[in-house]
């Protein structure tokens, strides 16, 4: 870890035209990358028409954000390849090179075909794009934070380096905006068409922008005067993490901090907006203006949070914010689809969907293959059309060999037997039980979709916000601490991984991990179980392991 200094306030308490350069150029190119990154996660439900049409409704958004999450998947290896490029050459013609090859895949996903025009192709070639995506993002952000942090003074790098926080949040924002405005322009319809094509092809003007900007930047003064020294390490990889020293501060910087970190960025700015959009049913134009208005409120927290960490410490913010988190997500999601499908929350508190069946006989909802219609056992039929409609419901045992049954307040449904109906006596009885089932909800109440008139938008609002207040303070500080945690000869390598495995594994795989989750037991909020964990395991590991830095000197 880095030597600590005194405390005491340099000489300049004002940031320099320099710094406010480096922050400036470096957060706006950094914003550009992370608007190319999730306009996929914004479109997963289009995308998941566009290119996973083969497959069930159920089963293709889980692919959807399966690609998504592949994006994620490789990010430590892009941190290895381009952290160690870093590490060697230099931080700025790193973040260029990053730069490029996301631009490069973000405006190549806007003009490919879909599933219907060239089938199975176009699902392999988008995974294609996402997986250069993840490499990229995996080198830009290590190399941005360390090198906005190695311009900044010792008592001012929380502060510095929160701006490089905001772009997170400020890329999605940039985004949600283009998005909004495509959608409102040209209508619904069409943008699920080919609109939703538009905001990808824009990306290529950002990426002009962004490039010219980071092109004015010079060099690290830090790492430019360890190469004039010829202290720079030659094998950044070997020394950061075969060596147990570096090696144990990117575990327990993993553990207890970033992988709490990537979870609650996750849960608060992409699960709650496939919650509302793929669970209670709000359309997605309203989805996007809420989590828009939001962010709006919350993102100049990443800066007060930052501000307050050079002041406090990284580590008491990063581990608070992980604990209430924790303590509050159950009643959050709860409150917001009370606010969000009031009909929806009052007819599962007066009408409690249940099944009744033995584990024995059922599958898991979710099928990798795309082939499977889950028609050959009772218990399927029954769960795979609640999961369809996206009911939520509860499991009742069953003794083993009995017939699945499915309870909606005090009516009760046999499922068809598949044993004893085959062919078309078989479909015909499939599509005469969900007929009744489905007039069975909605005479209890259940409702196809949200009604917009009767959504309660200041507390779902609010709800969001205190999302992503949580978000800002996990990632406020997050930057800062990884960068003190390590030397300069190895830092952007170092860094790089364990937050990449963090955000690109625990935080990017959250979306599918939690909705498979709800697919497979029905409860639409078990998925909060993952986050949760996660926490709990961050404050625990944060608490006895994770040393405090905000008052290290990094540059030596």
């Amino acid at each position: 870890m880095a030597t600590a200094y005194d405390g005491a306030l340099p000489k300049h308490h004002e940031a320099t035209g320099t710094e406010k350069r480096v922050i400036l150029a470096s957060s706006l190119g950094t914003v550009f990358e992370w608007y190319d990154f999730y306009l996929y996660g914004l479109l997963a439900t289009i995308i998941s028409a566009q290119f996973f049409s083969g497959v069930n409704e159920t089963t293709g958004f889980i692919f959807a954000l399966a690609a998504f999450a592949a994006g994620f998947a490789v990010r430590p290896f892009g941190a290895l390849v381009f952290g160690r490029l870093g590490d060697l050459v230099g931080r700025k013609y790193t973040f260029l090179v990053t730069m490029g090859l996301m631009g490069f895949a973000t405006f190549t996903v806007g003009v490919l075909p879909s599933y219907a025009s060239i089938g199975v192709a176009a699902p392999i070639m988008l995974v294609l794009l996402r997986l250069v995506q993840g490499l990229a993002l995996g080198g830009e952000y290590g190399g941005a934070a360390t090198y906005v942090a190695e311009h900044a003074p010792n008592n001012k790098r929380g502060l510095y380096t929160s701006f490089i926080q905001t772009t997170a949040t400020l890329g999605l924002f940039a985004a949600l905006l283009v998005v909004i405005g495509t959608r409102t322009m040209i209508g619904e319809e069409a943008f699920k068409e080919w609109g939703w094509r538009v905001p990808f092809l824009i990306s290529a003007v950002l990426l002009g922008v962004s490039m010219w900007i980071r092109l004015q930047l010079q060099e690290s003064p830090v790492f430019q005067k360890m190469k004039e020294e010829g202290t720079n390490s030659k094998a950044p990889i070997s020394e950061a993490f075969g060596n147990w020293k570096n090696g144990r501060f990117a575990l327990v910087a993993l553990l207890g901090a970033v992988a709490g970190q990537a979870v609650v960025w996750y849960t608060g700015q992409f699960y709650a907006l496939f919650f509302l959009e793929k669970i209670l049913m709000v359309d997605g134009a309203t989805t996007n203006i809420l989590i828009a208005t939001a962010l709006a409120i919350g993102t100049p927290f990443f800066v007060f949070f930052g501000w307050l960490s050079d002041r406090i410490g990284r580590k008491k913010i990063i581990l608070a914010g992980c604990a209430l988190a924790a303590a509050t997500y159950f009643p959050a999601f709860h409150l917001l689809t009370e606010a969000a499908n009031p009909a929806l929350a009052h007819a599962q508190a007066n009408a409690p969907v249940s099944v009744i069946v033995n584990d024995a006989d059922c599958s898991v909802q979710f099928d990798p293959i795309g082939k499977n219609k889950f028609d050959a056992k009772s218990c399927d039929i029954a769960k795979s059309f609640l999961a369809k409609g996206a009911v939520s419901y509860s499991k009742v045992e069953a003794q083993a060999g009995s017939i699945a049954q499915v309870k909606i307040g005090a009516q009760t449904f046999t499922a068809p037997d598949p044993v004893k109906v085959t062919g078309e006596a078989r479909k015909a009885a499939i599509t005469a039980f969900q007929e009744e089932v489905k007039a069975a909800l909605v005479a209890a109440g259940y409702p196809a979709k949200a009604d917009p008139a009767a959504i309660d938008t200041p507390v779902v609002i609010a709800v969001l916000t205190w999302l992503v207040l949580l978000v800002t303070m996990v990632y406020g500080p997050i930057a800062a601490l990884l960068v003190e945690l390590f030397p300069t000869r190895i830092r952007y390598t170092a860094m790089s991984l364990p937050y990449h495995i963090g955000n690109g594994w625990f935080g990017g795989f959250l979306p599918t991990t939690a909705f498979a989750m709800v697919a497979a037991t029905g409860d639409i909020y078990y998925g909060l179980w993952y986050p949760i964990a996660v926490c709990v395991l961050t404050v625990v590991v944060g608490l006895m392991f994770l040393p405090e830095t905000f008052r290290c000197n990094i540059d030596e």
